[in-house]
């Protein structure tokens, strides 16, 4: 068993300031990197002998439209098995580019996952082989999960307020 202490140490030694922003919401281990060192880092918590983060539970995207320059951000969920233990990866973009780098070389599951991602909050997972829709229609000209449009419909006349509590 290896404690969340030991992965910051870890890490922090072998990253220096390429890993940084650690906390433990809920136990979950989460810190950022930047995109020109997602692979590496993740290349290193899956081969080293003594982490052993082998699972690669998801990939999923988050968008915050306040905050400039990092409006987008990919967030990876790690699991190590062997040490019964999950870490959490955000990467950071910005809504004009937002550019990461496939981690397809590393885990062949990444495939289905990027392209759900990418469908849903337009990340750019750069290098991947065939980044298309998958859920949602080829001709939408959004991403629907990007909190850029109305929750409701102000042209629907049929609604009355008073029904909703308003």
């Amino acid at each position: 068993m290896i404690s969340n202490q030991e992965i910051v140490e870890e890490l922090a030694a072998n990253f220096g300031d390429k890993v940084l922003e650690f906390e433990e919401p809920q136990g979950l281990l989460t810190f950022v990197t930047q995109p020109e060192h997602i692979l590496e880092v993740i290349q290193y918590l899956k081969e080293s002998d003594r982490l052993k983060f082998r699972f690669l539970t998801d990939i999923t995207g988050v968008h915050y439209p306040d905050a400039e320059g990092k409006e987008l951000c990919a967030v990876y969920h790690l699991h190590s098995f062997e040490n019964s233990i999950r870490i959490r990866i955000k990467v950071y973009l910005p809504e004009e580019k937002p550019d990461i780098p496939t981690a397809i070389s590393l885990f062949v599951g990444a495939n289905w996952m990027e392209r759900e991602t990418f469908d849903f909050y337009g990340i750019n997972f750069t290098g991947h082989p065939n980044l298309k829709r998958i859920l949602n229609m080829d001709d939408m000209d959004y991403h629907p999960m990007r909190k850029q449009y109305p929750l409701e419909d102000a042209t629907r006349e049929d609604k009355i307020d008073a029904l909703f509590g308003r």
